[in-house]
């Protein structure tokens, strides 16, 4: 049939399909891009003062006035006279914490007992704000781990978990993770630091 058409000079209709191509992102455009679709806040900082700005920020929105900090490292960032350090567990208070890896194929935060302790993610307040630089950027989890085992040769961390949900009304119907709900209301500064 084509071919009378074609002799006959008639239009031919060809039922064309713009193939889907595949979109290779960046790292760090990877990252944000599956951060902020579950709902994860991230300000990006290239200076000090800009760490120390988002993190006012932070606490003006959200009418906070405590913290409570994972790291003491984190200290300079906090300006002591209109943000409390808690001395104790508060759970009102936000957790201040650093973290091993951003994992960009999930947009997940990966934290150790190096951050954490022995306290698991769920035992903490719902509310994280957590420091990171573009160089703790991973592919995905297998590089996270890998990297943790090469910083951390000789005594290795134990809890490493992750925080894979960033809206804490969400319900996960994954039975592998029943009980186990580490959902947080988080706010990531991404500092860049290569």
């Amino acid at each position: 049939m084509d071919f009378l058409k074609k002799l006959f000079n008639i239009p031919i209709k060809e039922d064309t399909q713009i193939e889907e191509q595949e979109v290779n992102l960046s790292l760090d455009d990877l990252f944000v891009h599956n951060f902020t679709g579950k709902e994860g806040k991230f300000l990006y900082c290239t200076t000090k003062n800009e760490l120390k700005t988002s993190f006012e920020k932070i606490f003006d929105e959200n009418k906070w006035t405590t913290v409570q900090l994972l790291d003491h490292n984190l200290e300079s960032i906090i300006n002591k006279d209109s943000v409390k350090i808690a001395q104790k567990s508060n759970a009102e208070a936000p957790i201040f914490s650093k973290c091993e890896h951003l994992v960009a194929d999930k947009g997940d935060i990966l934290f150790s007992s190096n951050q954490l302790g022995s306290t698991k993610l769920k035992e903490f307040t719902d509310n994280f704000i957590v420091y990171a630089t573009t160089s703790q950027l991973v592919k995905d989890t297998g590089q996270a781990l890998t990297g943790i085992k090469a910083k951390y040769a000789n005594n290795l961390p134990t809890n490493i978990s992750s925080i894979k949900n960033y809206n804490i009304n969400n319900t996960d119907d994954n039975f592998l993770n029943y009980g186990n709900n580490n959902s947080k209301n988080l706010y990531l500064l991404l500092f860049e630091d290569l």
